[in-house]
C-alpha cells in the first residue's frame, strides 16, 4: 500500500465463491483477487471488501469559471471550485486529462482535504459551486458524497462532470449528491465505446434518462468530435434524434473540438466545418441550445432564445458580454430559458486559480 494513500471502505461489492470480490459500482464489475486494483485504479479488494484508496487526496484545487466544465446554463459567470482525483473508469485512447485519468502513481494525488474544508475553501473564495472534475468522479463517489454533503451544508452547489458510466444502485446515491453535471456523450455508436473508450453505449444513455426523468439534477451533454470516428452525419442524426426524442429540446449539446492527444495523435483536430455541420443537424432535429467549444467563437458560444432568436447571454470564451434574461425568462418575448439562472450574472469571467487547501 502506497504510504499516501487513504483508504475507506466502499457498499458496492459482492463475493464469488472463488474467494475473488466483484466492484458493482460500475458496468465493468471488476472481479479482483484480494490486493488487486480495479481499472479505474483507485477502487481495490482488501480484507475481503473493496475499498476506496484515494479518499480525501486531489491532484490539486482550482477556480475556475463555471462554463469551463461546461455549464452553460447553470449559475452563469459564477466561480466554482474544480478538483479531481486519479483513475478513471474507461479507456478512452483520445483522453484529453490523460496525465490524471490515466495516473497509476499515487504521487499525482498530492495536495489533500477533508470534505468540511473543501466546503470552507468554496465558501471563503466566493465560489458558488464545488465541481468534481479533471477524472470522473464516479470512481471517487464516497469522497464525492461527503463533500457534497458539506457543501450543501454551506448553500454552496455541487457538480459532475461525468462520462455516466455507473450502476444504477449507486448511481442512485451518486446523484442524489449532485446539484448539476455535464455528461461526456462520447460518441453514439456501439463500436466506438468499446472499441475506442473500452465500454458500452446503453449505460450511458441509461444514465441520461435517468437524470432528465427520475432526477431534479441540471445536465448537459458534451460530445468531443473526433474526425472520422464519432462525426459522420449519420452518427450525429442518430444521436441528435435520440436526445430530442428521449431527452428533450431544452438540454444543452456542447460540441468540442478534438486536438491529438494520448494516443490519438495520429488524427486531425477538429475542424470548425465539421463542428458547424454538427450544430446544424442538432438544430435541425428541434434542439434548442447548441454550443460549440474547444474554439473561439462568440456566436456559437453565445445563448439565443428558441422563440424570437435574439441574443440572451453573450459569451466571449469565458467572459460573458451581453444579457437578457428577466427571471430566467428571454427580456423580449418571455419565453422560459431551461436553465438555473439568478436575476444577474457573476463576472468570474476567464480566470484560472489554482489554490491551497490547508
Amino acid at each position: 500500500m502506497d504510504k499516501s494513500e487513504n483508504v475507506v471502505p466502499t457498499h458496492y461489492w459482492h463475493h464469488l465463491d472463488n474467494g475473488h470480490t466483484v466492484c458493482t459500482l460500475c458496468p465493468r464489475e471488476c472481479e479482483l483477487r484480494e490486493g488487486k486494483r480495479g481499472v479505474c485504479y483507485i477502487r481495490m479488494a482488501q480484507g475481503g471488501e473493496i475499498v476506496l484508496t484515494s479518499y480525501g487526496r486531489s491532484s490539486g484545487f482550482c477556480i475556475d469559471p463555471i462554463e469551463k466544465k461546461p455549464l452553460n446554463h447553470f449559475l452563469p459567470g459564477t466561480p466554482v471550485l474544480s478538483f479531481g482525483t486519479a483513475g478513471c473508469n474507461l479507456t478512452c485512447a483520445f483522453c484529453q486529462n490523460w496525465d490524471i485519468s490515466k495516473s497509476r502513481d499515487m504521487e499525482t494525488l498530492s495536495a489533500s482535504a477533508s470534505p468540511e474544508q473543501l466546503a470552507i475553501a468554496a465558501e471563503q473564495t466566493g465560489c458558488r459551486a464545488v465541481a468534481f472534475t479533471y477524472n470522473d468522479p464516479v470512481i471517487f463517489m464516497e469522497y464525492a458524497v461527503d463533500v457534497a454533503k458539506a457543501c450543501h451544508a454551506r448553500n454552496i452547489k455541487t457538480v459532475a462532470v461525468t462520462a455516466g458510466y455507473i450502476n444504477p444502485e449507486p448511481r442512485r446515491e451518486f446523484f442524489a449528491a449532485m446539484d448539476a453535471a455535464n455528461v461526456d456523450l462520447k460518441g453514439f455508436t456501439e463500436d466506438f465505446y468499446h472499441r475506442i473508450c473500452g465500454g458500452h453505449l446503453a449505460p450511458v444513455l441509461d444514465t441520461l434518462r435517468y437524470l432528465k426523468h427520475e432526477t431534479s439534477v441540471w445536465f448537459e451533454i458534451t460530445t468531443l468530435l473526433i474526425p472520422g470516428e464519432n462525426d459522420s452525419p449519420e452518427e450525429l442524426q442518430a444521436m441528435c434524434r435520440w436526445i430530442a426524442d428521449e431527452l428533450g429540446p431544452d438540454v444543452p449539446l456542447h460540441f468540442t473540438a478534438f486536438h491529438p492527444d494520448f494516443h490519438m495523435l495520429d488524427k486531425s483536430a477538429t475542424s470548425m466545418t465539421s463542428l458547424l455541420q454538427a450544430k446544424k443537424i442538432a438544430k435541425a432535429n428541434g434542439l434548442h441550445y447548441v454550443y460549440l467549444g474547444n474554439v473561439h467563437d462568440v456566436a456559437d458560444g453565445s445563448t439565443w432564445c428558441p422563440s424570437c432568436g435574439k441574443l440572451l447571454i453573450e459569451r466571449d470564451g469565458y467572459r460573458l458580454g451581453r444579457w437578457a434574461l428577466k427571471d430566467g425568462s428571454c427580456q423580449y418575448c418571455n419565453t422560459r430559458i431551461a436553465g438555473i439562472f439568478e436575476a444577474m450574472p457573476g463576472n468570474w469571467g476567464p480566470k484560472r486559480w489554482p489554490i491551497e487547501i490547508k
